[in-house]
């Protein structure tokens, strides 16, 4: 028994010692902080962070490969408890969410069967996919599988339908998608991205100066999901019922309704004044989001479209802005250039205190190159600057007599009645110009009481002023004296002008703008008495504090004495100065200023963050090749919404809005006339139309 203890003694002593020479010879040693991180994680070995599980996810964030905030389905607490382990702060950040943003890939028409494999990389190696459409979705849901996290659905349509709330932006369907048409965006990207010529866009998107998703928020309107379509506006116009009511709607030219010519395009301008007047009549302004704060500082000079714009596109990137007015009052030429009939101040109002709640500060009764300049906002801290002041000052008929009592420029007179000044016009009023100003001018004056003639140089044809306008005019009274050129304005003895001399026009070769040039006939001369006259032909901004500025000596101009700046980028020859909307267009749409703001926006945050201010090589400038096709097939002949108004004897003695909204019914049937485009593709009335 002695014997056999002793062997098994000797044997467990050589067992020892023959394992503790292993576990010198094999050790591997493990850095602590690994289980310590793992340990924080969430333990659901998801694969959302990119990596095996969270072992794997642990031993990166320990070797300096990943972010505490690697864990994407854990959130902000998980990051946490990761950095708290590690010995670093997490500071808070946007989420990253997926989006597909072409809606009508499926409903192109189909190069052929496919009979294969169930799956969207499949499809994809034959040719690109079975539709004609080279940009859109294939439809078979890889990017549902492919998702842990059940954020994704397929549609009826057979186009993924993404709950942002479940999303974590983990990438794991846009890496499994063949076609990339899902993108992980920060909000904040999303709010400042370029329209893309390699994307799914419609025409009437295409066409938007402000690049509005248009087809998205009348599927909305459509749905009944009013909350849902104001927030696709106000991704790229904040303005949307200063818009709503006097925007022209360039848009609509591309709508494939028009273009198919046996119908009318969808009204989409009156879309967009319903749902934004929804929200108004709510009472609350529907919430949107602001990035974590960036601490940069940007001064906005001018508050008209383009410096709201661009000043609420700044605060929901995170940036601290301060608007600084001239005027009592912001909305520049949207206040004191466009008649309450057109747009009630306290629509106005309503609107713009919608952008300042997002938390911007607001300077008025100051104005630039008076009370402050670029200097003093620099030692201010200000890390950039956006000069967005409009055209205030009216183009000269450049004939004698215009320095007479009783003379105005167009925008002069229209802004004497938001100031809160009558003005005397008497009983004959002349107005000279063919544009919206020169409209505006003539109903004005209608509404004093006077008797309206509107001298143009061109034929009714060549009017610049938007069509329901100048019929409006027609309705009310205005008379229209077209092929006429002012040559001379007459005064008493008193310095008061009381005749016009004009000169009779034929329309001659076209000019650069693509109108036929007017050309005088001599011995045609004619003298009309009045009392006053308008003169709505033009208006300019005024650079001259700005050329006189020797600190600002090396800022470049154009032909047209505006800024020498690129449109998109909107960076002036001084980096720190931006500009957009008149500074840089010259007079144009509100719509385009509200584009230009937004393109400001975005240029001077890439500046502050110190990334290069520059143009995605394939941004779209011009219609997408391809995209304007007329031969549409499919489309029934359905009458478009008419635009409800005041009777003229209900509007021409006051300034009771005139234009105005349509009812939820029309909505929801105007809405459905909508062809939801892609880029080659639309719905065919009688799938869309109920």
């Amino acid at each position: 028994m002695i014997v056999p203890t002793i062997f098994l003694l000797f044997l467990g002593l050589i067992a020892a010692v023959g394992l503790s020479v292993a576990s010198k010879v094999f050790y591997v040693w493990e850095d602590p902080k690994i289980q310590e991180v793992e340990e924080a994680l969430l333990g659901a070995n998801c694969g959302g962070c990119g990596f095996a599980g969270c072992s794997s996810a642990a031993q990166a964030v320990v070797e300096g490969k990943a972010d505490a905030n690697i864990c994407v389905a854990g959130g902000p607490e998980i990051s946490s408890a990761v950095a708290q382990a590690m010995g670093v702060s997490v500071e808070v950040g946007e989420p990253e969410l997926a989006y597909q943003f072409c809606n009508g890939g499926i409903r192109a028409s189909d190069k052929y069967q496919y009979n294969g494999l169930n799956k969207c990389k499949a499809l994809y190696l034959y040719y690109g996919g079975d539709a004609e459409c080279d940009i859109g979705c294939l439809g078979l849901g890889d990017c549902i599988d492919a998702c842990q996290f059940g954020a994704i659905t397929m549609g009826t349509n057979k186009i993924p339908i993404f709950n942002p709330e479940k999303c974590v932006g983990c990438g794991s369907c846009s890496r499994a998608c063949p076609k990339g048409i899902i993108t992980i965006y920060k909000n904040s990207t999303k709010l400042i991205h370029l329209n893309d010529s390699d994307e799914c866009l419609a025409p009437c998107r295409q066409r938007c100066p402000a690049q509005i998703d248009i087809p998205s928020y009348i599927n909305a309107i459509k749905r009944e999901n009013y909350e849902e379509a104001i927030k696709v506006l106000k991704e790229r116009n904040p303005l949307i019922l200063t818009c709503g009511r006097i925007c022209p709607h360039p848009c609509e030219d591309w709508c494939r309704r028009g273009e198919s010519g046996i119908d009318k395009p969808v009204a989409i301008n009156l879309l967009k004044r319903f749902v934004a007047d929804w929200e108004m009549n709510t009472g609350r302004h529907v919430e949107v989001s602001v990035a974590p704060d960036t601490n940069k500082k940007i001064a906005i000079i001018g508050g008209g479209p383009a410096g709201l714009s661009c000043a609420y596109f700044l605060r929901r990137l995170g940036h601290n802005v301060t608007i600084f007015e001239s005027m009592p009052h912001l909305g520049g030429m949207l206040r004191y250039g466009i008649p309450e009939y057109r747009l009630p101040k306290d629509t106005l109002d309503w609107e713009i205190q919608g952008i300042l709640d997002l938390g911007i500060e607001v300077r008025k009764n100051v104005k630039f190159g008076e009370d402050f300049n670029t200097g003093f906002l620099l030692s201010l801290g200000y890390n950039a600057i956006f000069l967005a002041a409009g055209a205030w000052i009216s183009s000269s008929m450049r004939c004698d007599g215009e320095d007479l009592e009783g003379v105005w420029g167009g925008i002069d007179y229209l802004r004497q009645r938001d100031l809160g000044i009558k003005v005397e016009v008497g009983k004959h009023v002349i107005v000279v110009g063919g544009g919206n100003t020169a409209i505006d001018a003539a109903r004005t004056s209608l509404r004093y009481g006077a008797d309206v003639t509107l001298l143009y140089r061109r034929s009714r044809n060549e009017m610049p002023a938007n069509e329901v306008e100048i019929i409006a005019a027609e309705e009310e009274g205005v008379k229209f004296h077209f092929l006429a050129a002012p040559r001379n304005i007459i005064g008493d003895e008193k310095g008061k002008a009381v005749k016009l001399e004009y000169i009779k026009m034929e329309l001659g070769e076209p000019d650069e703008s693509g109108r036929r040039r007017p050309v005088e006939i001599p011995g045609s001369e004619t003298i009309l008495e009045m009392d006053t006259v308008i003169a709505a032909i033009g208006q300019k901004v005024d650079v001259s504090y700005l050329k006189n500025n020797t600190k600002l000596e090396t800022l470049r101009y154009n032909k047209w004495n505006t800024l020498d700046a690129d449109e998109f980028l909107t960076q002036t020859s001084i980096p720190y100065l931006f500009t957009a909307g008149d500074y840089l267009t010259g007079p144009a749409l509100v719509v385009d200023a509200i584009g230009g703001g937004r393109k400001a926006a975005r240029s001077i945050h890439l500046y502050l963050n110190g990334e290069d201010v520059a143009i995605p090589s394939n941004t779209q400038k011009k219609r997408l090749p391809g995209t304007d096709f007329t031969d549409i097939k499919g489309i029934i002949p359905n009458d478009r919404t008419r635009l409800p108004e005041l009777e003229v004897s209900e509007r021409i003695d006051n300034f009771l809005e005139v234009d105005l909204v349509i009812s939820e019914e029309d909505a929801k049937l105007e809405s459905a006339r909508c062809l939801q485009c892609g880029l080659l593709c639309y719905n065919h009335d009688d799938d869309n139309i109920t």
